[in-house]
């Protein structure tokens, strides 16, 4: 009996320890990714449930709805709040997606996926980051967890299929800003038309040091040199991002404007942003 006592105390010191070890990052210096953004319809289907800063994709099908990208940790309670102001809920979510496995992109992830039963699907190449919270990340400067360690239950690689009450998501790997960074291709319809829409990670890069001098991550060049180029052959009429301020949300939709699928069909704006990934990495390849 005291065995079985010092077992189970010694379990729970060892839960302890472990979340004491989890510690999201200031995020003081980024209050938009915080800030409260008015949940809205995109086109058909789709709906934008994220901050004003953060983007959180919702999709709805008669089969339980998919979520992409959770924010940051605190950011479940505001998720929760927009897909009910939209008339869903979060019970609903069968499927959860991930574009990079960044805290301020899964910081709510195991969270929403403990109180849904939905399943997370990732890229292979991040899998491993979701599992021990983000420590394994390239740039991580310890082995603190930055957010939650989560299962990740599917992995995904390059053109798999992520199906859903007749919804089919392409998994576009497109690695570089995270090793496994990647993007969405999928169709939605309103009583007007079909939109392909792409809801992609832009491949920024996220650390000072010379690509030689990354011995975590010894193909991140080789990496965002495939990212790039891939990226500019893409076909779609929607595109959006990890982060709103990538596609200019603030800009083209005024909380409480009418449905407008069409502020989004700026293809212009989203070669301008891949034209100037180019140019800074252009840059930082040439310090190595």
């Amino acid at each position: 009996m005291k065995k079985a006592l010092f077992l189970i105390c010694l379990l729970c010191i060892n839960c302890l320890v472990w979340a004491q070890k989890v510690v999201e990052p200031s995020t003081k210096t980024h209050p938009e990714w915080s800030k409260p953004y008015p949940p809205f319809q995109i086109a058909g289907n789709l709906y934008y449930v994220g901050t004003y800063d953060l983007a959180c994709y919702l999709i709805v099908t008669p089969k339980g709805n998919i979520l992409i990208n959770t924010g940051l940790a605190s950011s479940a309670p505001s998720i929760k709040k927009s897909i009910e102001i939209l008339g869903f809920k979060l019970a609903d979510t069968k499927i959860l997606l991930n574009t990079q496995a960044h805290f301020d992109h899964m910081g709510a992830m195991a969270a929403i996926k403990k109180v849904t039963g939905a399943k997370l699907m990732m890229d292979a190449g991040d899998a491993a980051m979701a599992a021990d919270g983000g420590r394994s990340d390239y740039t991580s400067k310890g082995d603190v967890s930055v957010y939650q360690p989560v299962k990740v239950d599917r992995v995904l690689h390059n053109g798999h299929t992520v199906k859903l009450g007749g919804m089919q998501l392409v998994m576009l790997h497109h690695p570089g800003h995270t090793k496994g960074s990647c993007s969405y291709l999928f169709d939605v319809k309103d009583k007007n038309r079909k939109y392909k829409v792409l809801i992609a990670n832009m491949p920024t890069i996220v650390t000072d040091k010379n690509f030689s001098d990354i011995p975590a991550y010894p193909n991140i060049a080789k990496d965002y040199a495939y990212t790039l180029n891939a990226m500019k052959h893409l076909t779609f009429d929607i595109w959006l991002a990890s982060h709103a301020s990538q596609f200019d949300l603030i800009d083209k939709h005024k909380p409480g404007s009418a449905y407008n699928p069409s502020a989004f069909m700026d293809k212009k704006g989203y070669d301008d942003e891949i034209n100037d990934l180019q140019n800074e990495f252009d840059k930082k390849l040439n310090n190595k």
